[in-house]
């Protein structure tokens, strides 16, 4: 089927950086969240986002208006019954989405494709929620932040996936200037795989005394020539998420590479966050000139 219309569930930074990337690559755009406030700080976020795109010359002034014009936002689900593919971006709870799945997938056209954007939870969990006909037409598009600026996105099949509309998924993402790659549906699938034990070691390390914040960090950018240090990572990425993210590969896998470091716990339950909190790793206090934090 030729993908033309687009639904987004969630304004929030995925949510509405998807929904940007999907608009400025020439797809109109139906963008849901629970409120109309939602609705309005998502769509102004995308208008700025755009805005500074204008100034750096990587999009024409009349680019970003097409763009606009090719997005609306609301709270109705009903307002997707005719988009040809949904992708969610809503709070990484499972029964929540499962419940909004169950939802659509009585509203929509028996040919819609239904697609989550999740970093960790299951996709088959997910399409179990709908029909055997929509658990067909079920796939993961797990895009990475910031949307607009961020090249890769893992497009995940599960065993009852079709073949054509895997391929359409792929495709898709492609068309939004990304580069695709293929994985199962697998905890963590590839990136946060391989990241999230990367990221929960240099908590070790740092835990067990064996180094400081910044020589940690410093060890990986230098000696790995990475572009920021595993905990400046950490902080980027927010701890309550990567605590989150580590317990649900732990439940899958029961590994210890994938077991949250006692630090990491007892910073979430202090509620050192990261940037968004003001405090993680770093003290965010001057954003420009972070302080590791005595631990």
């Amino acid at each position: 089927m030729a993908i033309k219309k687009i639904g987004v569930l969630g304004a929030g930074l995925m949510g509405a950086g998807i929904a940007q990337v999907a608009a400025t690559s020439g797809y109109d755009v139906t963008i849901v969240e629970v409120s109309d406030e939602l609705v309005n700080k998502g769509l102004s976020g995308i208008e700025k986002s755009l805005a500074k795109l204008v100034e750096k010359n990587a999009i024409t002034s009349d680019h970003k208006d097409d763009t606009l014009k090719r997005l609306r936002g609301t709270t109705k689900h009903d307002d997707l019954a005719d988009v040809d593919l949904i992708i969610e971006a809503i709070i990484e709870n499972l029964e929540i989405k499962r419940e909004t799945y169950a939802r659509l997938d009585k509203l929509c056209q028996p040919e819609t494709i239904f697609a989550s954007n999740t970093s960790s939870l299951s996709i088959t969990e997910m399409m179990t929620a709908t029909g055997i006909n929509r658990q067909q037409r079920f796939v993961g598009m797990h895009f990475f932040n910031p949307v607009p600026l961020m090249k890769l996105v893992e497009v995940i099949r599960t065993i009852l996936t079709d073949e054509q509309v895997y391929e359409e998924a792929i495709a898709l993402a492609e068309s939004m200037g990304k580069t695709v790659v293929r994985a199962g549906d697998k905890t963590g699938f590839i990136v946060n795989r391989l990241l999230v034990p990367y990221m929960l070691d240099a908590i070790r390390v740092l835990e067990e005394g064996l180094a400081s914040t910044v020589d940690i960090d410093n060890g990986m950018k230098l000696g790995c020539n990475h572009p920021m240090g595993p905990l400046t990572l950490t902080d980027f990425v927010g701890l309550d998420t990567t605590y989150y993210i580590a317990r649900i590969m732990f439940d899958e896998f029961k590994e210890k590479r994938f077991a949250p470091p006692t630090l990491l716990k007892r910073m979430v339950q202090a509620g050192l966050y990261g940037r968004k909190s003001g405090r993680g790793f770093y003290d965010y206090s001057d954003p420009r000139n972070p302080v590791p934090v005595s631990l």
